[in-house]
């Protein structure tokens, strides 16, 4: 009896342990015009959740904002979402907010200087305070087509790499097949920004989102290029770093699906890595969480974190915290609704 209520023990523990819920944090009824898209998701030093996203009328209206919105340790309320970045000529998109190890918040954005964004351009604000207050703006990159989608990482001597992308083709409805990714590597020392060498691909690819394996070799996962119809050819694109990051190999078709959708890629404190991503070549559906624990070879545990078999569930941000937890947030309904979901790795291997 004794062994028998142990076991039982043993597993009541192990089911506690596994952990997924999901909220809707913000949607149509929020004043910042309908279009609430792509959300951001940090967690900040003093356990307090942070979420940034642009919003506005539609994706290439002019007067749009990136709005910031706060959830506070132990609290279960985020708060009404506010402006931190605008542009008074021109619109503005695609913001990524991220903490660095010394305590300075980093708000990346895109100020659209023409009808597409293949005239974008990349600025940066800082914050001291937690984002409660921002600097101004600096322009980070003077090239036309720069744009940010993913958080940068911290590389293991101490600098950081953001993930960039240049997109061309001037189409709205397409992304052109000389759209690349690429980085920019900050100096931590020199505080300075340094491009990378541009990863091409067979179709293209744009958002890369990098992780670190040791301490010369890095992978990226990035999203193809092309059109919005149905294909049958629809991968993620991958490429490697040899060098700490600071150049990439070409870009190859992944044996991941994409419908020319917005990934996620982090590496978990446990050492394993984790690959959000739409599992379909036509449709942004399954949102799909899929685990590695052997550096990228095999992706063994895969599971939905959306099952829907239609609408769109995507362009996913995670972050996690130091309890364990693995935040998401993605956008759905036309871009109109935020989502956040939240497990760990136990329901995962559930």
């Amino acid at each position: 009896m004794k062994i028998r209520i142990a076991v039982f023990s043993i597993l009541v523990a192990f089911a506690s342990a596994a952990e997924f819920r999901t909220e809707r944090v913000f949607g149509p009824e929020v004043p910042t015009g309908p279009y609430k898209h792509p959300a951001s998701i940090t967690a900040f030093d003093n356990g307090d959740l942070y979420i940034c996203y642009y919003g506005g009328a539609g994706e290439y209206a002019v007067d749009t904002s990136v709005y910031g919105s706060r959830l506070k340790r132990g609290e279960t309320k985020w708060s009404a979402p506010r402006v931190i970045a605008h542009d008074p000529l021109r619109s503005t998109g695609n913001g990524v907010v991220w903490q660095s190890p010394d305590g300075l918040v980093w708000l990346f954005y895109v100020v659209r200087f023409g009808d597409t964004w293949s005239e974008s351009h990349i600025q940066v604000k800082i914050s001291k305070d937690r984002a409660e207050t921002w600097s101004d703006a600096s322009l980070l990159d003077m090239r036309d087509g720069m744009m940010v989608k993913n958080h940068p990482i911290r590389l293991h001597n101490g600098d950081y790499l953001l993930p960039i992308y240049h997109e061309t083709g001037h189409d709205p409805e397409k992304v052109g097949a000389e759209s690349a990714s690429l980085f920019l590597y900050y100096d931590a020392r020199k505080k300075t920004w340094t491009p990378t060498n541009e990863i091409h691909s067979r179709t293209g690819n744009i958002q890369p989102s990098p992780v670190q394996v040791d301490e010369r070799n890095l992978i990226a996962y990035a999203r193809r290029g092309g059109g919005y119809g149905p294909v049958t050819d629809g991968w993620l694109v991958r490429s490697e770093s040899h060098d700490g990051g600071r150049t990439w190999t070409p870009g190859v078709d992944s044996k991941f699906k994409n419908p020319n959708s917005a990934i996620e890629f982090i590496h978990l404190r446990s050492g394993a890595l984790l690959l959000i991503y739409n599992d379909s070549m036509t449709e942004r559906t399954p949102l799909r969480v899929a685990l590695s624990t052997d550096n990228d070879k095999t992706y063994p545990v895969q599971k939905n974190i959306v099952d829907a078999k239609r609408g769109d569930f995507a362009y996913p941000s995670a972050v996690q915290t130091p309890d364990g937890l693995i935040h998401v947030v993605y956008t759905s309904d036309g871009r109109k609704i935020i989502h956040h979901a939240v497990f760990d790795e136990a329901w995962l291997k559930q």
